[in-house]
């Protein structure tokens, strides 16, 4: 098996003989969906490909191309009408560039847009095509007086439209760049006007993909025809992979005796990259296709798993969460999202904000969590009370953000950084969480009690353990584990691949109590021992109540993964004061 990551052309992956998971089952629905669709997922998500697929599909030029490129597929059995009845243009803002005045990104926009326009000409050998330099709406539409000349429709796929837009709002470009691009006639608004315009006069289909929604809202009155599909449950697999397709891929891969098994990769790629729903009714979640050919492509080649297992090619999402911690009550709803039991409910995702709630407007929860939603580290994972969505963080490969972003604000010294891997690493070989302890209530306590949160509890307490102890390189580290009809509020166990560094497996279970419920002050509570703060009667109740789940879950989680010495540890945490632990042992 070949694994085609990062090659987003259709007709390269089939002809070259490349693994590609069909979905040319859903071209039928696509037609009857509508002929102007807008389809939104987060960056690296396979977009670009389906794009790919749909122009080899449709295109005209391919039509002696067919039986080989999709006479194994789905569709090659049951082809619509419609096949390679298109004359097929592609625009890909992600290529225009966002950088210089309001006057160049204007001159690179209709600079792509011509480019294309000259392009799609040169494929059909039509000559004659006026090139506006200035406007490249009038291009598209000299483009158009072949078009209805030659007899055929045109087929017109937009790749990233918000790519550069969004750029220059997230890098912190001045309000008037945005609105000189989408507001009033701006360049992009009338582009989006024009295409508009063009339906029925040569123009037949449009399909639009993009990151977010943020551009629509402002565009709307350029172009208010699209149909959204995002959030339709028929095609909430449009993109990505299904676990029954990952564990098909797995086990082709697999040689008997190997030093893999196809059951321990499946467990490994689902804690990682498992866990995307993009509509409420969906029933499957998803696996990220890029992480996941990143994955199955190292596997494939080098007969190991990858030590770190966040392909670097998404790490930039790191920026679209410092952009919602640096927003007031930013930090909370990262915070409140760590929390995987509860997650983030809100009343319902917002589809279209333009800019002047980006950048301007008071920032809510479900504005923020929507917008974590559309960049892919927040995702549905059901409906709460009142029919509100819940958001949670998909998988251990987002949650690895998270944690990196709160563990650089909250800890950004020379010396944190250097003081935080011993610790960890003391914890992980020797199964001591004191050396931790200390550092938690004599340097992260004075740092939490000094945020603005609506509650100190026990969420915040296991945040602290989170952010101190992650380590995707050597565990499978899981928050609110499902176990048992539980669960188990931090799991740490040790991949496959590295249990010969000797790490333990480890599981905490913690407990808070607060200082009005000891009926102590700060100063009170600081003043006493462990052995003293274990011995009162609230904390002691909450010690065994925290040493009896971690029994029960440390037993379900030891038979799932065949443990012999899981480590169990029950915390409470005293206000945001002190730590108490206990070892507790299995039996």
């Amino acid at each position: 098996m070949k694994f085609p990551y990062g090659l987003s052309d259709f007709g390269t992956l089939i002809q070259d003989g490349y693994f590609y998971q069909d979905r040319t089952d859903r071209i039928p629905q696509l037609e009857e969906a509508g002929r102007q669709l807008i389809f939104i997922r987060p960056r690296r998500f396979g977009k670009s490909l389906l794009l790919s697929m749909l122009e080899h599909y449709y295109d005209v030029n391919r039509a002696d191309q067919f039986d080989a490129l999709f006479g194994h597929l789905a569709i090659g059995r049951h082809p619509t009408p419609l096949h390679n009845q298109y004359f097929v243009m592609k625009w890909d803002f992600s290529l225009v560039d966002a950088q210089g005045s309001l006057p160049e990104i204007r001159a690179a926009l209709y600079q792509h847009v011509n480019t294309a326009i000259r392009a799609c000409a040169a494929r059909y050998g039509w000559d004659g095509i006026e090139i506006t330099p200035h406007d490249a709406v009038n291009s598209l539409f000299s483009l158009l007086i072949r078009v209805r000349q030659e007899g055929r429709p045109l087929y017109l796929l937009i790749d990233e439209y918000d790519n550069f837009a969004n750029e220059v709002l997230m890098t912190g470009r001045r309000q008037e760049f945005y609105e000189g691009l989408l507001y009033g006639e701006g360049v992009l608004k009338s582009l989006f006007k024009g295409v508009k315009g063009a339906v029925g006069q040569g123009l037949d289909r449009v399909f639009i993909t993009g990151v977010s929604p943020v551009v629509l809202s402002d565009m709307t009155s350029g172009y208010n025809v699209g149909e959204d599909i995002y959030l339709d449950e028929t095609f909430n697999d449009l993109c990505g992979f299904t676990e029954p397709e990952i564990a098909a891929a797995l086990d082709r891969m697999a040689v008997a005796g190997g030093p893999w098994s196809p059951v321990e990769a499946l467990d490994l790629m689902r804690t990682f990259y498992n866990g995307y729903r993009f509509a409420t009714k969906a029933r499957e979640r998803l696996y990220n296709p890029t992480l996941s050919l990143y994955f199955l492509k190292t596997l494939q080649t080098k007969g190991v798993y990858p030590e770190q297992m966040l392909d670097e090619n998404l790490a930039m999402d790191r920026s679209k969460l410092r952009y919602i911690a640096e927003l007031p009550h930013g930090e909370e709803v990262l915070a409140q999202a760590l929390n995987g039991e509860t997650g983030i409910l809100i009343p319902r995702l917002a589809k279209r904000f333009g800019v002047a709630d980006v950048l301007a407007a008071v920032k809510d929860e479900p504005f923020m969590a929507s917008l974590l939603y559309y960049f892919g580290i927040l995702t549905l994972t059901g409906v709460g009370i009142l029919g509100k969505a819940i958001l949670n963080i998909p998988n251990l490969v987002a949650r690895s953000l998270y944690v990196e972003r709160l563990r650089e604000m909250w800890l950004p010294t020379y010396e944190d950084r250097q003081t935080i891997p011993r610790l960890a690493e003391h914890f992980y070989l020797q199964g001591d969480l004191a050396p931790l302890v200390d550092f938690i209530e004599q340097r992260y306590f004075p740092i939490l009690s000094n945020r603005d949160y609506r509650w100190s509890n026990e969420l915040m307490v296991k945040i602290a353990f989170l952010t101190l102890l992650f380590d995707d390189r050597l565990y499978m580290m899981v928050s609110e584990t499902e176990m048992d009809h539980g669960y188990i509020d931090l799991s740490l166990i040790v991949r496959s691949d590295q249990r010969a560094t000797k790490a333990l497996d480890l599981l905490l279970e913690f407990k808070y109590v607060s200082l009005q419920d000891l009926k102590l002050t700060g100063e009170q509570v600081k003043a006493q021992s462990m052995a003293e703060l274990a011995a009162l009667g609230a904390v002691q109740s909450a010690l065994d109540a925290a040493a009896a789940q971690a029994r029960r879950y440390g037993a379900a989680l030891a038979e799932r993964y065949g443990l012999t010495d899981l480590r169990l540890f029950a915390v409470v945490g005293i206000g945001l004061e002190r730590v108490v632990w206990r070892g507790i042992s299995l039996e």
